[in-house]
């Protein structure tokens, strides 16, 4: 993960201070990555220490390792890194054993699980079906509205709502996982590694990372990050079964 990747996946330990700091190196980036910690504790008016304490905040073993990491990345900023290894790179990074585990255990425990995901998100959902269905598990995926507003209705807490959304801003998908939150069903998204709408609505979020690309009017976003969360999803699901 890059610099400000870390700020949002570690936002939760920040603090003001921690959030000034961060600042500043966001706007003096080519200048932070070769100054010493006193010279930028210096312009921070604070200690070296408060500094260190931010790096290993973010996951950085210390200040030498975040300065020279944020001085690859903007390197790799200039060159012409192939963008697929990027992306797949920075997917495995973002997978959180734990959670993945922790989320297996809950689909393993609900009743009837729901998948549900639009446009190409659809193939997804249907290949999580199959891969449950490998074990005997009840799992559905449904595509047209009144089906699944009839099948959440009749959903309770002992099952769970699965939701696929790239931006995390699809209304029907938005629709639907309000729906089960006020059905009080247990609901997990996965979507790109961003601030959106759904990561805020459901109980849990896995994240990929592949951003909205676009040609010549086509969408050309790259789906194989989902496909390596869900296998991955997939491979501790069936090791407890």
């Amino acid at each position: 993960m890059n610099f400000e990747e870390r700020v949002h996946m570690f936002e939760y330990k920040l603090n003001d201070t921690d959030d000034q700091i961060i600042e500043y190196i966001l706007q003096h980036k080519n200048d932070f990555i070769h100054h010493s910690i006193q010279t930028s504790a210096a312009a921070l008016y604070t200690v070296p220490n408060t500094i260190t304490r931010l790096s290993k905040k973010l996951g950085y073993d210390s200040f030498s390792h975040m300065k020279n990491s944020m001085k690859d990345e903007l390197q790799a900023a200039q060159s012409e890194e192939h963008l697929s290894f990027a992306f797949i790179k920075k997917t495995y990074d973002l997978l959180d054993t734990e959670l993945l585990e922790k989320l297996a255990w809950k689909l393993v425990s609900a009743k009837t699980i729901l998948f549900y995901g639009a446009g190409d998100s659809a193939d997804f959902c249907e290949m999580m079906v199959r891969n449950l269905r490998v074990v005997g598990k009840s799992s559905v995926y449904l595509s047209h509205r009144h089906e699944l507003m009839h099948m959440l209705k009749s959903m309770t807490k002992q099952d769970a709502l699965f939701t696929i959304s790239l931006s995390g801003e699809t209304p029907l998908v938005l629709e639907i996982a309000q729906l089960a939150i006020e059905q009080n069903i247990q609901t997990i998204s996965l979507t790109h590694f961003s601030h959106n709408s759904l990561q805020k609505l459901t109980d849990y979020n896995l994240y990929c990372y592949s951003p909205k690309r676009l040609k010549n009017g086509y969408n050309i976003t790259d789906k194989t990050p989902v496909m390596i969360v869900l296998q991955a999803l997939s491979e501790q699901y069936w090791s407890i079964n």
